[in-house]
């Protein structure tokens, strides 16, 4: 792919025109350089700040000078961006629409800076201007739009669909707040509200032009204090977007990300207004603009899981209608549907498209069951992310049938004609029928939703090789053999744009001098680095460019934190959502067993370790908030303790998110990829320690599988149960023989029991007691405790060894390539999709 370059040479800037340069090349050269906007006089940023700010330049904030700075790059894309719109549009290309409950896009500024070329010129002119460039980074804040890997998913999918030309839209919904900011009190997570969009956006784009209608078939008001649904009493809710550009890299074409936030209609009832029924007035108000207020909802109660349902409903009409309207802009004939539509479902959130899709074709374009359903089928695709039962969406029957009930009688209707079909095809299976029904009968009856996404699509894809086959053999099994044509896999992938080329700027140039730039829009090119591994020259360059990230991160972490690390220890690495089955529970029992092999010898030759962990716990769930205090308390209780001191130390970093992946995965020397095996559909952080030539100390789980075949099992550590190991033990396994029988095991147990690691709060442990031992250790711990403990025993032998330890990783980094997200679109695009690329003109 050609990518184009800015001109070096300085030159006056001519009036602005009107003309639409037929790429950004020629956009740029019509200004003669990057004066107008953000280059030599600055008149952009600085009309930015007068006329947006009313405020003098010399005396903005550095917010302001942020805003100013992102409003002048969005200038420069905005012609592009309009021009992809255009040429959409003139083609009628089938384009892609993404729908997610999550976009973890992190910070845009630099994001788009880079992926326009723009990097030395945008930070020539900051500094010409007296400004602080990283300084201005930080003043954005992480875009409270996800949580973890399935919205960075998401956003890394939107990247390479916009790299590689594809016609796509993004769609979501616009939090007021993200799931939250998280800080530590006392060792324990504290929840603050995460209100990324307080000063605004400066990326953002309302087209309240555009505003769609949803329709419920209830209505809401305020009765001390709550929110309460009034049935039969239909409303309608007002969904308005906000559009965000995508940049592709390079520029060549700039993709949507359209967020819907939640508005009442445009009427007040100044009558009920009037009387002094204020709560009354504003009841609807206040309902509609709390729909989109909050990424997740507490779960834990049963109005926490209503307002999702409804978040969901309202990302799927709003989606969908905006969809159809598009579609009936530039066609007429119902058919071409599925020719000019592919719909993505990312996960079950989205699921009721099926139902919503149906609706639309049967009630409002007239078209007959089955020729509605058959476009319905063609046109939607589900990727399904988890094998967790508890993760597959079931939502009671009665909210659909409160909300919107014409949708329940759609769903009954496909169940209907599925369960006439399964009994036909398997005679006397009655268990199969219960099975593969759309709707879970008991006390409560709830529709199945991910059986829902399953049967109202044609393609069903989970997002690594072991994913996929245990999603078909067990999870959804029956529903596969129903339609075994509709399941593939789509291993997962992350674009080396973000990365590598701007997480890593160092290893990214070491890079680029040795196998050329062609690598950031083909990672498979990576594998020329192999006969680099070889290379002594090499190796120490790449060893210095990790020294390099180490130090970065050390800074950072100082400046900001306070804390202190060394960067000349090994950086050891655990960071994701904490959540028993990615078992930071296991991590911590392999500490304190090297913990006490120190205070037992303290002679022993240890490589100094930092072990870092990051990630939050949903507010709702106790056990993970737990393990949390007791990652600080550990981290406490070595920091006092001289017999190790400076050889080991434990480090909970809070707030974990985009940004502050991109400054640790790059410092990281090995990276933990320890699910119990069979738990992790795929894994995406693997891949970016990966990438960035952190070795992986992992399970046979998700992607780690695959990045094993493509580097060979020799360059990882992997340790413990395999799949079919963990299910077939299922039935004998008890922790208490590993206790009884392996003294280390015991050792640590009986450490943390005692109140070691909480002498001031008694007890306060005693749940773990209760997960590892009493309830019968359900995600394997003890288990895999032992070979975990080898694995980072050989760990510490080859750090020994630099130039050991630079050849595997080098060899790490060049078996990459297949994990880039570039792969993984060119897959969905050919097999799923049926897209070809749209080039902007």
């Amino acid at each position: 792919m050609s990518t184009p370059a800015l001109r070096e040479e300085k030159s006056a800037a001519p009036e602005k025109s009107n003309q639409n340069p037929a790429n950004l090349s020629q956009l740029l050269e019509s200004y003669g350089s990057l004066s107008p906007y953000i280059g030599a006089d600055h008149a952009f940023y600085e009309h930015h700040l007068l006329y947006d700010r009313v405020i003098d330049p010399a005396v903005a904030s550095a917010r302001e000078q942020f805003e100013a700075f992102s409003r002048s790059i969005r200038d420069i894309l905005a012609q592009r961006w309009v021009s992809t719109k255009k040429t959409y549009e003139q083609q009628n290309a089938k384009r892609v629409y993404y729908l997610s409950l999550e976009f973890l896009i992190g910070r845009s500024l630099a994001n788009n800076v880079s992926n326009l070329l723009l990097d030395p010129a945008v930070q020539q002119a900051a500094e010409a201007k007296g400004l602080d460039w990283l300084g201005l980074i930080e003043q954005e804040p992480d875009a409270g739009l996800g949580n973890g890997g399935l919205g960075r998913l998401a956003a890394c999918f939107l990247d390479s669909m916009a790299m590689m030309q594809i016609p796509a839209t993004g769609y979501g919904l616009r939090y007021e707040y993200g799931m939250f900011r998280q800080t530590i009190a006392n060792g324990w997570q504290q929840e603050n509200p995460d209100n990324w969009l307080r000063d605004g956006d400066p990326w953002e784009v309302a087209r309240h032009h555009e505003k769609v209608e949803v329709k419920l078939n209830c209505s809401f008001q305020l009765r001390a204090g709550n929110i309460e649904t009034v049935r039969d009493r239909p409303s309608t809710l007002i969904g308005i977007p906000f559009d965000r550009p995508v940049v592709g890299y390079g520029g060549k074409t700039i993709n949507t990300l359209r967020l819907w936030t939640a508005a009442a209609p445009d009427y007040f009832d100044f009558k009920e207004f009037g009387t002094g029924d204020f709560v009354g007035a504003l009841s609807d108000t206040l309902e509609a603009e709390s729909l989109t207020r909050v990424l997740y909802p507490d779960d834990s109660t049963t109005a926490g899981q209503g307002l999702r349902f409804l978040q969901e409903y309202f990302l799927v009409a709003c989606s969908l209608a905006d969809i159809i309207r598009r579609f009936k802009r530039y066609n007429t004939d119902w058919e071409k549907l599925p020719e000019k539509v592919a719909i993505q479902l990312n996960d079950t959130h989205p699921s009721m498209a099926v139902a919503e899709l149906l609706r639309l074709l049967l009630d409002d374009a007239h078209l007959g069951w089955d020729q509605a359903w058959e476009l319905t089928k063609k046109t939607l695709a589900y990727t399904n992310h988890t094998l967790l039962p508890e993760a597959l969406e079931k939502w009671p029957v009665a909210w659909f049938d409160v909300l919107i009930p014409r949708h329940l009688e759609i769903i009954y209707e496909i169940n209907r004609r599925l369960l006439d079909e399964v009994r036909v095809r398997f005679p006397g299976d009655n268990g199969r029928v219960e099975r593969v029904s759309l709707v879970e009968e008991g006390e409560r009856r709830k529709i199945r939703m991910a059986n829902l996404a399953i049967v109202g699509s044609h393609s069903t894809n989970g997002v690594a090789a072991v994913h996929s086959r245990l999603l078909r053999t067990t999870t959804v099994k029956d529903l596969a053999e129903v339609f075994p044509d509709r399941f593939n896999n789509k291993t997962n992938g992350v674009t080396p744009r973000r990365w590598l080329l701007q997480a890593n700027p160092a290893l990214g140039q070491e890079i680029t001098q040795a196998i050329g730039k062609e690598w950031v829009t083909d990672l498979s090119r990576l594998k020329e680095l192999r006969r680099f591994a070889e290379d002594g020259g090499f190796r120490e360059a790449f060893l210095a460019s990790k020294r390099q990230a180490k130090q970065r991160f050390a800074d950072w972490l100082q400046s900001t934190t306070g804390q202190i690390i060394d960067p000349g220890t090994l950086f050891d690495c655990h960071v994701k959502r904490i959540h028993e089955y990615k078992r930071q529970l296991l991590n911590a029992l392999r500490i304190i067993v090297v913990y006490n092999r120190l205070r037992s010898n303290p002679e022993l030759d240890v490589v100094p370790r930092t072990f870092i962990f990051a990630g939050k716990a949903a507010p709702a769930y106790r056990l993970a908030k737990l393990i949390i205090k007791f990652l600080n308390n550990l981290g406490a209780t070595i920091d006092a303790d001289p017999v190790v001191k400076g050889r080991l130390k434990v480090l909970f970093v809070p707030e974990y998110n985009v940004s502050l992946a991109e400054r640790l995965i790059p410092a990281s020397d090995v990276s933990n990829q320890i699910s119990t095996a069979g738990y992790e559909a795929s894994g995406t952080s693997n891949m970016k320690f990966m990438m960035n030539g952190a070795l992986t100390v992992g399970t046979r789980d998700g992607a780690t599988i695959e990045m094993a075949e493509e580097a060979g099992e020799e360059n990882l550590f992997l340790f413990g149960l395999t799949v079919e190991q963990v299910v077939n033990s299922r039935s004998w396994y008890s922790p208490y023989w590993h206790y009884d029988h392996d003294a280390e095991t015991r050792e640590a147990l009986d450490l943390i029991f005692s109140d070691h690691f909480s002498p001031d709060e008694p007890g306060i442990f005693a749940p773990l007691r209760e997960t590892l031992l009493t309830m019968g250790d359900h995600y394997m711990h003890l288990a895999d405790l032992k070979s975990y403990c080898e694995a980072h025993h050989q760990v510490g032998i080859l750090y020994a060894d630099p130039e050991a330890w630079a050849k595997k990783a080098i060899l790490n980094v060049a078996s990459s390539g297949k994990f880039s997200s570039d792969r993984t679109i060119a897959e969905y695009a050919s097999d799923i999709w049926k897209v070809e690329p749209c080039p902007v003109i």
